[in-house]
Order: C-alpha cells, then sequence, then structure tokens
C-alpha cells in the first residue's frame, strides 16, 4: 500500500491500534457498507474491503493523497467496490449520502488533528455526524480519531459514545445512534 505523500497532513494509523480497531468491530466487516470520511491514501476503507466489506465510499481533499488512494485501490482489485469522493469532506456530505444505495454499517471519520482541535462540536455535528446517524443501520457505528487529547462531548449530535480506545496520543472513540 502506498503511504502518503511526503508533506501531506496525513497520518497513517499505527499497526497495533489498526489490527484493535478491526479487532474490535470483528464481524460486522463482513458484507458492512464502510464510509471513510478524511481518507488519506485510504487504510481503513481498504483493510475493511479485505476482511469483507461489500462496498467502501472514501472521502479525501488532499490531491496527492487521493492518487495514492486511487493506486491502492487499484491495486487490491478493489475498483467496482469503491466510491471516491473529491473535495471538501463536510461540503455536501448529507447529499453525498443519499447516493448510497444501502444503510451505512460503518463509517471511519479520521480529520486532521489540527483541525478537529479547532472544531466546533456543533458545526462538526451538523455538517458530519447528524447526517453520518441519519444513514446508519440499525447496529452502525462511527469510529472517529482523535488526538487523544481533545475533548469529544456526548452525546455528538444524535451519536453517544460506545467506547473509547486510547493508543499513546491517538484516540478511537466508537459512536452509535440513541443511548
Amino acid at each position: 500500500m502506498l503511504s502518503p505523500p511526503g508533506r501531506s497532513p496525513t497520518r497513517p494509523i499505527t499497526g497495533i491500534a489498526k489490527k484493535s480497531l478491526f479487532d474490535t468491530l470483528g464481524a460486522r466487516v463482513a458484507e458492512a457498507t464502510v464510509v471513510d470520511l478524511y481518507c488519506g491514501t485510504g487504510t481503513l476503507g481498504l483493510e475493511a474491503l479485505s476482511r469483507g466489506a461489500r462496498r467502501c465510499f472514501f472521502a479525501e481533499r488532499d490531491r496527492g493523497a487521493l492518487v495514492r488512494l486511487r493506486r491502492n485501490i487499484e491495486a487490491l482489485g478493489a475498483g467496482e467496490r469503491c466510491v471516491v469522493w473529491r473535495g471538501d469532506v463536510t461540503a455536501g456530505l448529507r447529499a453525498r449520502l443519499v447516493g448510497v444505495d444501502d444503510a451505512v454499517d460503518i463509517a471511519f471519520v479520521d480529520p486532521p488533528y489540527a483541525d478537529a482541535r479547532r472544531w466546533s462540536w456543533v458545526a462538526a455535528s451538523q455538517a458530519i455526524f447528524d447526517p453520518l446517524c441519519e444513514r446508519l443501520s440499525a447496529e452502525g457505528l462511527v469510529v472517529l480519531r482523535l488526538a487523544g487529547k481533545v475533548h469529544l462531548p456526548d452525546p455528538v449530535g444524535a451519536l453517544c459514545i460506545r467506547r473509547r480506545k486510547d493508543y499513546g496520543d491517538m484516540a478511537l472513540v466508537f459512536l452509535g445512534a440513541g443511548e
């Protein structure tokens, strides 16, 4: 798999954290419809596809990362199971999600740490988390990757924290609809 371009703000997830994440997700990955927002070179979405996810929708704005993402999709031979949304992840996410035929089973949200540190959680909820929640399957999860010291409100829009796993200066937060 191609890594992010040299000066890209993309931060690949560590092998230990990725293994733990997919161990936690377990069997729910098989046949899942996956959305990978701020996907970089596609590490999380491509891992889901390699573990049996049915389809993945990738969103990224960095041109260098997009070139590598497309090459990684091609190398995996997964082109027919992938859709790439180019541009600002938050702009028109609700409309993009309408084009997803099935409910979303797993959504990865992996914003640049600097962006997430400055987020207004109300605005982020309206632009990202509420549209995702509207399209989640009954048992669907949103997995948010953040710098470990970022304070996350609970709930985030209509999503509640189900679990949090900290790995040094990084956290994975599992969000689900309802209580």
